[in-house]
């Protein structure tokens, strides 16, 4: 499922069949809040996850990321362009935006083909876009929220919380589910260069080349090791969580080459990668690594 399509056309036909497009669609969307009394857990704390806090500020000045790693701004210029800032918020320190070669930002022109500008909108937003006449665009709701992955819940909500007519993830095979993740984190199959520390953000991608994923009949996906509703967690208890779920396919692992005490299983076989200071991914290509290499 796409969550944004590809336009190709001049400016005006592109912002009337843009706007038709989206004012269609508006209807079906209840927005976050309209989830909250019958799923007060969930919402409580998806609020308060990364993906919650994906996308803040407005009309012209937005802020994109939670603030886990970095805050990236970008700021609409004119009626043609918006501007991803060359300098990111790294918890109070300015360092290079993430992605970027240098500190002079990039401009993205708002009716290019594909637009990418609305591209990073739409995954950072929930609901369809609106623009204004003069190019401003509008999410509907700020960042992703429970529609982002259920789908429209109006019609859940008029058929008393109907389970048939909300979309679940959790129904998808492993593959599937990649490919839906993958909407926004990177589908695979898509061209990736593995020698770039900074492509291992594209989890999807590095998953499928797994040996785990492809061997394990459908048990491995996203939602194994991530609870969808919540905070992803680096350290602690989420660690002996996620040696847990290894250990239920690796109950017995035969570590012949390397001291293993005080590891787990994710610091080796899922090492980060720094792509640049104040800057890691976790490498989901699960596999056996030497010391500083990308890929296993």
């Amino acid at each position: 499922m796409e969550k944004f399509p590809i336009l190709t056309m001049g400016r005006t036909t592109f912002l009337a069949v843009f706007l038709l497009a989206t004012t269609t669609a508006n209807g079906q969307y209840a927005g976050a809040d309209a989830c909250k009394s019958c799923h007060p857990n969930q919402y409580a704390l998806q609020s308060q996850s990364g993906h919650g806090k994906a996308l803040s500020g407005g009309p012209t000045h937005w802020n994109f990321g939670a603030g886990v790693q970095a805050i990236t701004p970008v700021s609409k210029l004119n009626d043609e362009f918006y501007l991803e800032h060359g300098q990111s918020d790294f918890k109070g320190v300015k360092d290079r935006t993430p992605g970027h070669t240098t500190s002079k930002g990039v401009q993205y022109r708002i009716t290019d083909p594909g637009s990418q500008i609305m591209k990073c909108f739409q995954c950072h937003s929930t609901g369809p876009l609106n623009l204004s006449a003069s190019l401003s665009i509008e999410p509907s709701e700020h960042g992703v929220r429970c529609e982002s992955c259920h789908g429209p819940g109006t019609a859940h909500i008029e058929q008393g919380g109907s389970k048939t007519a909300i979309f679940n993830p959790s129904q998808l095979n492993a593959s599937a589910m990649n490919e839906f993740c993958g909407n926004c984190h990177r589908k695979p199959g898509e061209d990736t260069d593995w020698t770039k520390a900074w492509n291992t953000r594209h989890q999807p991608i590095y998953l499928n080349q797994s040996t785990c994923f492809q061997k394990s009949n459908g048990a491995l996906n996203c939602i194994t090791c991530h609870k969808p509703h919540e905070s992803l967690v680096r350290t602690g208890s989420a660690l002996t969580r996620y040696d847990a779920i290894c250990s239920s396919c690796h109950a017995k692992p035969n570590h012949k080459a390397i001291a293993v005490a005080g590891k787990t299983c994710t610091s080796c076989h899922m090492p980060q990668v720094r792509p640049q200071a104040r800057l890691a991914f976790t490498n989901h290509w699960i596999g056996i690594y030497r010391k500083g290499n990308l890929r296993p």
